[in-house]
């Protein structure tokens, strides 16, 4: 038993040494990093103010047709995120890409993130921005905000345009994610550290070498951060509250989802969507949930068609 114990004992040392040097290696990674990873602001931005908070917006483009730019879920940086797709669309209409709290350069906020409080702040600022008439795009999570969003504002709305957008019913998304123990990652630095090693989630072929930087510059700022996992601590709760909820029938939608995707009926799910409306299509394109990266072209093509037809 003696011999056991001590065993036990030294062994139990050994792990603890390991662990206060992987928490002295993270800690001082943090915070040898931390003013190296601060955003340069040059991603041709402006801001808006909303709840007294600086949101960040990026317009390109002159054309008589708005288009405002949602991101997904958890896009540290949407206006470089979404750049091809902002280069396709930009030349014959007016794209303005918005990053909410949280995400891209805009501030964080102590505001749970429910579906009802993201609506009411992107909205905020689309109105500050002076716009009373658009087409509402928007990646991923945009499809169960965009839900409310155009039922509360159908009168400004003229269309919405999903991409690969998150429909309600999808499987798996009443996860309980380890907020907690997320949140003590990113005070630790293992976040910024995972983040260097793994790289970014989303692909960044698109992007030059200064944009790359300026990406995991915002990775590291947004990944991870209060505002970040307050919305992930919400999803299965916006998730739940959209079940029943269908666009304004008279609301036209377009919908780019991933063709033979590996999430249970997306297909069928995205089509029952288009088939919910008056005026509703389904385009299916080969690639990953990041189309805009790679299908930008053909969604810009496909975007001018269905609004030809609708004119």
């Amino acid at each position: 038993m003696k011999k056991i114990r001590t065993v036990a004992l030294r062994a139990l040392a050994s792990v603890s040494v390991v662990l206060v040097v992987v928490v002295s290696i993270a800690l001082v990674f943090n915070l040898g990093s931390s003013k190296a990873n601060v955003p340069s602001g040059e991603a041709g931005n402006q801001f808006v103010s909303v709840d007294g908070k600086n949101m960040s917006v990026s317009i390109r483009g002159n054309g008589d047709r708005t288009i405002v730019l949602l991101p997904g879920f958890g896009t540290s940086a949407p206006i470089l995120d979404f750049k091809p797709l902002i280069d396709e669309l930009a030349p014959n209409y007016r794209v303005v890409a918005i990053e909410p709290f949280g995400y891209g350069y805009s501030d964080a906020t102590d505001k749970d993130r429910t579906t009802e409080n993201i609506v009411e702040e992107i909205h905020a600022a689309v109105q500050a921005l002076g716009i009373d008439e658009y087409v509402l795009m928007g990646h991923s999570i945009t499809g169960i905000y965009a839900l409310d969003y155009t039922a509360k504002y159908r009168d400004e709305v003229s269309t919405f345009v999903g991409i690969d957008s998150s429909v309600p019913g999808q499987p798996n998304m009443d996860t309980k994610f380890p907020i907690g123990a997320f949140r003590v990652a990113k005070q630790l630095g293992f976040s910024d550290v995972l983040a260097k090693f793994a790289g970014n989630e989303e692909s960044d072929a698109y992007l030059d070498d200064a944009e790359k930087e300026e990406m995991s510059r915002l990775v590291a700022k947004n990944n991870f951060s209060d505002t970040y996992l307050n919305e992930m601590d919400h999803l299965s709760s916006n998730f739940a509250a959209s079940i029943g909820k269908t666009f304004p029938a008279d609301l036209p939608i377009l919908l780019f989802a991933v063709q033979n995707s590996k999430v249970q009926s997306w297909t069928a799910l995205h089509e029952g969507q288009a088939a919910s409306v008056d005026h509703g299509e389904l385009v299916l394109l080969d690639g990953d949930h990041y189309l805009h990266h790679t299908k930008s072209k053909e969604i810009a093509e496909h975007f001018a068609t269905f609004m030809d037809e609708l004119n």
